[in-house]
């Protein structure tokens, strides 16, 4: 039998890098989380840490046994609030994570849907990006994500359930006076020598590897985190934007845009879940968000 005493102990080590300032937080002597990570590897017949020249790293195993711990810990957590429900008059609670263009566009007008059917519920809403997010959901402090991920697989972590909600089609963004304003789509090759507004990280890093496909290197004029900030500078002439539709302004003042034509990335957005967690809540709330972007209505900027 694993202990879940040593399993607490070694995800500090793991968040640490350190067997000393694990010991630190634990309030126990290096010493005795040496001692305990020793007695987990005999429990479990494999190394779960290795020394390294950058500290202590967790091995596969220890992987396994921290995302464990991070799952036992949320279901604890889950009893403790459902005991609270059932003993204490308290309102019932949900809270919520969410990327910002999804907090901005998508999530307002379910949560308004969802607080009509039900009144009572106290609502929190955390921002945060998926790496940040998809973990706390999988630590019980979010009870529901609103993710998105690019070309390639969808997040999978363990004990999370991931569900598709739209497709995000990339536009390319441009002041109202460019060379290509009026047309429906644009080709990322042709494009080669603008200079470019990035409003998300990951974005610019995909940019650059379809423009090395098409032949030329992206010219940089801002590298921001913010897509309406990166539409502001669009219009004030500093340079074009690759935007996620859902992302688009309302207000299209001064831009046009063009859809991404192939090739090139599309963004996907979807909702992470606990798997043993999906009460009555979240699974309200998840029928609202596919019924609302079953019904998402166009941006102007799309439809201008």
């Amino acid at each position: 039998m694993i202990d879940t005493r040593r399993l607490q102990i070694l995800t500090e080590v793991a968040r640490h890098g350190s067997f000393n300032r694990a010991a630190a937080e634990l309030r126990l002597t290096p010493s005795a989380v040496s001692q305990q990570i020793a007695a987990l590897e005999r429990t479990v017949g494999t190394p779960v840490v290795r020394r390294s020249t950058r500290g202590v790293e967790l091995t596969e195993a220890g992987r396994v046994l921290t995302e464990t711990a991070a799952t036992i810990a949320a279901e604890l957590l889950t009893a403790e609030r459902e005991i609270e429900r059932l003993t204490t008059t308290r309102p019932e609670r949900l809270t919520v994570a969410t990327f910002t263009s999804g907090g901005q566009r998508i999530l307002p007008h379910a949560l308004t849907r969802f607080t009509g059917d039900h009144p009572g519920v106290e609502l929190t809403v955390i921002e945060s990006e998926p790496e940040d997010s998809i973990p706390v959901v999988r630590a019980g402090a979010a009870d529901l994500a609103l993710v998105y991920h690019f070309d390639g697989q969808p997040p999978s972590p363990s004990g999370l359930d991931y569900e598709p909600l739209l497709d995000d089609p990339m536009w390319i963004v441009l002041p109202a006076g460019h060379r290509f304003a009026g047309r429906t789509g644009l080709a990322i090759a042709e494009l080669a020598g603008e200079r470019w507004v990035h409003g998300c990280l990951s974005v610019g890093e995909m940019l650059d590897h379809y423009a090395a496909m098409a032949g030329f290197e992206v010219l940089t004029a801002c590298r921001g985190t913010d897509y309406q900030f990166a539409q502001s500078l669009v219009r004030a002439g500093v340079g074009i934007a690759m935007i996620p539709e859902v992302a688009l302004t309302a207000d299209p003042a001064g831009l046009t845009a063009a859809r991404l034509v192939p090739p090139g990335p599309c963004r996907h957005v979807g909702v992470v879940t606990a798997r043993r967690r999906t009460g009555p809540l979240v699974t309200g709330l998840l029928r609202t968000l596919r019924a609302t972007v079953s019904a998402l209505p166009a941006t102007p900027l799309a439809t201008a």
